[in-house]
């Protein structure tokens, strides 16, 4: 028997490899399969099976390309209903691979379908679950996905069944494998580990404590952020079906010259800059996005970015294919091409740039103190909660889409994050939309934490030594 998580620090998203006696199943693939094509292929095995725990609402599955390329036979649990060719398991339902069986537990509650998977190895014996959304390190799935299908209240009454009538029923030395760690906006607060025991979350996992049912609906829908737009996109396509990748990347792993990238954008096509901050901020193509390949790039690009607009690329040389296969995994699928030189081609060849001023702490800290100039805090609304400069407004990246109408354009803004990365994606979308007075803060709350102004902490003013 073998096991491997393939876990996407990017995505905060964890697959599954699992073999015996040359079969294996993969559960939750990612969109560009070829990693698990060829794991498969060096270990000299077979994929049986496709395993989903539901239908993904934060990437697009590789269940389907997969399935065509392999042969494998795609399974969902009970209630889903899917546009293409699938299994949908009863609750119990047991898969043999190898010498090993895999057996289904419908866990309601994220989402009607949602289930999980556990392992039985070759003497019977219970190994590991894998849990999907329903259980993560520290948290369990967010029950808000299904607005005008079924409430919050409602899953999240589903949800404390299925975890204590299935999961926590398990042996406490059981591995849960779950589908995300830390920094997936499917949970409220996962926990950085990406594995556990049953045992472990009994003891440590809030959601997992002796409480009423009640009182646990109360706790697992109290301040869930709102998810972004592409989450329910990108569950459409899990149900219904999506271009294959192939074609996606033959369309949009193009070269395109200095000119027609002028084209595209004269055509609407929204550009995208994948260099890291600190290259990006010295020159960019005028209106470009900044989502550097450096951190939670695709997540944080189709948050902020309608994923049906067509999208052109500018990448560090050798970086192209990267960004646009990283994109078309949270259903980025109208690429048009790269620019082909990146930014050097575009400065070569004359044309106008813009660029972005960034302060560092010692500046920040004599502007806080000595002008109005307005400061704008884009982390999320927690990490505000829990600590703030207390003249900072909170104006989460998340939202920025919608709450930069709110902005007047003719103000001064000095923009933070927690370290600088979610900074220079607001300054530039700001810098799109026609704002020129906002300034990047070097190093962020981590930075600004230590200087001598007031903060607040959890809502109580602590004024500066």
């Amino acid at each position: 028997m073998y096991v491997q998580q393939i876990y996407t620090t990017c995505l905060a998203q964890a697959a599954y490899y699992i073999e015996s006696e040359g079969e294996a199943a993969i559960i939750d693939p990612l969109r560009d399969i070829d990693e698990y094509v060829k794991l498969a292929k060096s270990r000299k095995s077979k994929i049986k099976y496709i395993f989903e725990t539901h239908f993904h609402a934060d990437f697009v599955s590789g269940h389907i390309d997969l399935a065509k390329k392999n042969g494998a036979q795609i399974v969902f649990g009970p209630t889903a209903q899917t546009d293409f060719k699938s299994h949908l398991a009863t609750d119990g339902e047991e898969f043999s691979i190898g010498k090993i069986k895999i057996k289904l537990l419908h866990t309601p509650g994220h989402t009607p379908e949602s289930s999980s998977f556990l392992l039985l190895d070759e003497n019977g014996k219970q190994h590991c679950v894998f849990t999907g959304d329903t259980l993560f390190v520290g948290d369990v799935g967010r029950p808000d996905l299904l607005d005008g299908v079924m409430s919050k209240e409602t899953l999240a009454g589903m949800l404390f069944d299925s975890l204590r009538n299935k999961i926590m029923t398990l042996e406490s030395e059981v591995i849960v494998y779950p589908a995300h760690g830390a920094g997936s906006a499917c949970g409220k607060n996962i926990g950085k580990e990406t594995f556990s025991t049953i045992g472990e979350q009994k003891k440590r996992n809030y959601a997992l404590q002796e409480m009423s049912k009640e009182k646990f609906i109360a706790k697992v829908t109290d301040e869930i952020p709102p998810a972004p737009a592409y989450f329910f996109k990108d569950a459409t396509l899990n149900k219904k079906g999506y271009k294959p990748i192939d074609e996606i990347l033959s369309k949009g792993v193009k070269a395109l010259s200095v000119n027609d990238f002028e084209t595209e954008m004269k055509n609407g096509a929204t550009i995208i800059d994948t260099r890291i901050a600190d290259v990006f901020e010295n020159g960019f193509v005028p209106k470009s996005l900044n989502f550097g390949l450096n951190g939670q790039y695709a997540i944080w690009a189709a948050t902020v970015i309608d994923i049906s607009q067509p999208i052109v690329i500018v990448a560090e040389t050798g970086k192209e294919k990267e960004s646009i296969e990283r994109l078309t995994r949270v259903g980025f699928e109208n690429i048009h091409g790269f620019l082909d030189g990146s930014f050097n081609a575009w400065q070569n060849a004359n044309k106008r740039f813009d660029m972005v001023i960034s302060v560092d702490d010692e500046e920040f800290e004599l502007d806080a103190k000595h002008t109005e100039i307005k400061i704008l805090d884009v982390r999320k609304p927690t990490e505000f909660k829990e600590a703030h400069l207390t003249k900072a407004k909170s104006f989460p990246l998340d939202t920025l889409n919608k709450d930069f109408e709110n902005l007047n354009p003719d103000d001064e803004y000095l923009i933070y994050c927690g370290g600088g990365y979610r900074s220079m994606t607001a300054v530039s979308f700001l810098k799109s939309k026609g704002f020129q007075r906002v300034k990047n803060v070097y190093g962020g709350f981590a930075k600004i934490k230590t200087l001598k102004l007031p903060f607040t902490h959890n809502k109580k003013i602590v004024e500066a030594n």
